[in-house]
């Protein structure tokens, strides 16, 4: 199992990178006030995990984040997305904060051609987790 965590500013405040093996998908866990350069920075090494594993699936959980977290929307539209399409990345379950700021669901509605892989937007974990099985399927 792969498991790297990312620690911004404090122990509060991190980005987990976790590959379940059984599952065979990628988990992305954001904890804490993550500001735009952790986001960034937290992104990127989900891309590294992504081209590392070649999984296909992304369970993004941003359920236990606090306050805003990622303002930058056209980095997700420009950088982001393309390079986790090129490496192979097909279904993401993204689940959202409690506040639901700007993120990648931001670009989802803004733009649904632009999202080349099938997104799905969740509120609890284990719903993510069952669409991300019944992806498995197809």
């Amino acid at each position: 199992m792969f498991h790297h965590t990312l620690t911004f500013l404090d122990s509060q405040n991190t980005c987990t990178n976790e590959y379940d093996e059984e599952n065979q998908w990628l988990c992305a866990t954001w904890k804490g006030f993550i500001t735009n350069q952790d986001a960034t920075q937290g992104a990127t090494e989900t891309l590294k995990v992504i081209r590392a594993t070649h999984t296909p699936y992304l369970l993004n959980d941003n359920s236990q984040l606090v306050g805003p977290w990622f303002d930058s929307v056209e980095w997700l539209e420009q950088v982001w997305v393309p390079q986790a399409t090129n490496l192979g990345l097909r279904y993401v379950a993204h689940v959202m904060p409690p506040d639901a700021n700007a993120d990648i669901t931001t670009v989802a509605m803004r733009h649904p051609d632009r999202i080349p892989f099938e997104l799905q937007i969740f509120r609890q974990v284990a719903e993510a987790q069952e669409w991300l099985k019944s992806c498995q399927k197809k």
